[in-house]
């Protein structure tokens, strides 16, 4: 894009974002309903059709061809979406533009507006003030200041833990909490995720802070087109660098200790396994949003996306089996249910602009081949505390369109996707 285009847009983002502000301050927007606060019962009658008219209405919307299954029965979320991560189709939704409380599956949006930031071999010592601000009650990587770390732990941090330290001493390395909430907006406005609305960057309940399942399917999809962000979703476990220590003889020694990965679809659980195929992406869970997730995951070369907000049900790990269950049904609908809607392309793509760099390397490397490197060919000494990809995520690509940019015809492949096969 050129640059009076971009600057221009973002002129008009930070007006809309004081426009947005006077209005939360105004006396109709304070009597108004805070969807991320109190969410009513039942959606609205009138919501967003961006991606079609379809997916603005309340309820579900499926379209059922000859041959194909119907929609799992015990579903209770408010609201979720099944998605072809490559044609952009979506298969059948729920309330997708129903505006909740995203919990920390908005960090996908955190991570896709600045993993292209830093190389992820910078350092950074932590201050103090880095770690200001941090909800009480929020998930933790362990983060301990005047320690440094890198970028690559960080992330870590972010993708495995939900580490909300992570996320704030982030947000310090690009000027502020304040500045990573505008780009946030900036880069949910380019990707025409029109439902969001970003508060604080990690997620953490704040009024008049929301997305919807549609939202945060397009921050899934934008986000896998980058190399890092597909490494670390993927990841199950890594080491985490504990803090300095220093023995009675003087000597320092810092320890790493072991970090899992949250997402039970892809460490399992007591109660539950490994989904197959499920290479990412991030889950949340908030006293205002319930549980939250979006997930994405591969069978016979079809690749689906599906977020799912807000079970009704209260059994442990319900969002993750709702999940599990609408993978099912999409796995076995596709090529067999019509569309409803779609995933609608980001701005700059929709202008059919030269297809970027497809390398996906965050912090910009520029190397034309980086893209098709293998995520887990990552050592575990890669970084600081290293990568940990388990064996169960083979390094592999999937035989689809190379690039990392949009066709025609909407489709937007997925270089590199990893997969994943059955654990001994």
């Amino acid at each position: 894009m050129p640059a009076p285009k971009k600057a221009l847009r973002r002129s008009l983002t930070v007006t809309s974002a004081a426009l947005t502000a006077l209005a939360v301050l105004s006396p109709a927007a304070l009597a108004a309903p805070d969807p991320s606060t109190s969410p009513t019962p039942t959606p609205p009658a009138s919501m967003s059709t961006k991606g079609g008219a379809r997916l603005g209405k309340p309820g579900t919307q499926v379209d059922l061809a000859g041959g194909a299954p119907v929609l799992p029965k015990d579903i209770t979320a408010r609201s979720w979406i099944v998605a072809d991560a490559e044609s952009g189709d979506v298969l059948a939704a729920h309330n997708a533009h129903w505006r909740l409380a995203p919990a920390s599956t908005l960090k996908m949006l955190f991570a896709d507006t600045l993993l292209p930031k830093w190389p992820k071999t910078t350092e950074h010592k932590v201050a103090v003030s880095d770690l200001a601000g941090i909800g009480a009650g929020s998930s933790l990587v362990g983060v301990k200041e005047e320690e440094t770390y890198s970028v690559h732990d960080l992330w870590l941090g972010v993708f495995l833990r939900s580490g909300n330290d992570a996320v704030h001493v982030l947000s310090a390395m690009n000027g502020g909490v304040d500045q990573t909430v505008a780009d946030m907006n900036e880069h949910a406005e380019e990707l025409q995720a029109l439902d969001t609305n970003v508060v604080s960057p990690d997620g953490y309940d704040a009024p008049h802070q929301v997305s919807s399942a549609y939202d945060l399917t397009l921050f899934a999809r934008s986000g896998l087109q980058k190399k890092d962000f597909r490494e670390y979703a993927s990841t199950v476990r890594a080491k985490f660098p504990g803090q300095t220590e220093k023995d009675k003889k003087g000597k320092t020694t810092r320890k790493p200790f072991e970090i899992q990965n949250t997402n039970r679809l892809l460490s399992g659980d007591s109660d539950m396994d490994v989904y197959p195929g499920i290479a990412g992406v991030k889950n949340g869970n908030t006293t205002n949003a319930g549980a939250t997730f979006t997930g994405v995951a591969e069978r016979n070369g079809k690749v689906l996306l599906v977020t799912v907000m807000n079970p009704a049900k209260d059994e442990h790990n319900e969002v993750y089996k709702e999940t599990a269950r609408l993978f099912d049904w999409g796995f076995a609908a596709a090529g067999k249910a019509r569309p409803v809607g779609e995933l609608v392309r980001p701005i700059s793509a929709a202008q059919a602009s030269p297809a970027p760099d497809a390398s996906g390397e965050a912090g910009g490397t520029g190397s034309g081949d980086a893209g098709t490197k293998p995520v887990a060919g990552a050592t575990a000494s890669e970084g600081g505390g290293g990568v940990g990809v388990a064996a169960a995520v083979v390094a592999g690509v999937l035989a689809l369109l190379a690039g990392g940019a949009f066709l025609v015809n909407r489709r937007w492949p997925l270089p590199d996707l990893v997969r994943r096969r059955t654990r001994p």
